[in-house]
């Protein structure tokens, strides 16, 4: 929930979540790690990771050329938490479709959640942390 005076902050963390999502689906390397801080630490789904936006970078450029080619990533719903004036914690459902295996066959529609520690450095938000959660293998929770 935001508080007097977050408003403009919240809108500035939704845009950086649309970049992010916009340079998924160019599968654009680099405008995605172009959202992270210098010194961010990015873990995927599988506890793989890369420190720095370079080696973020590095390590998407080769599965925006495979796998994730034709993929294409929506935001289901975002959930934005100030710890303080300058961090938010960023939760981002996810849903994934075009994905593929190794092997080039088609992957089925993947769902998930993004976590992010976002942090506001001159003004600007950034990522500073990233962990992913694929729930695609999970039973949905019970009622």
């Amino acid at each position: 929930m935001d508080q007097p005076g977050q408003q403009g902050d919240t809108q500035q963390i939704r845009g950086v979540m649309n970049a992010f999502v916009d340079a998924w689906n160019h599968h654009d390397a680099k405008a995605f790690a172009a959202v992270f801080a210098e010194d961010a630490d990015f873990t995927n789904w599988r506890g793989q990771g890369a420190s720095g936006r370079s080696k973020i970078e590095e390590f998407h450029a080769p599965l925006f050329a495979t796998i994730f080619k034709n993929s294409h990533q929506r935001s289901t719903d975002i959930k934005i938490r100030f710890v303080r004036a300058d961090v938010a914690a960023v939760d981002v459902h996810w849903d994934l479709t075009g994905a593929t295996d190794a092997q080039g066959n088609a992957r089925p529609l993947r769902q998930g959640v993004l976590n992010f520690v976002m942090a506001k450095n001159d003004g600007k938000w950034q990522i500073v942390v990233m962990h992913n959660l694929d729930l695609t293998a999970l039973p949905p929770p019970a009622k």
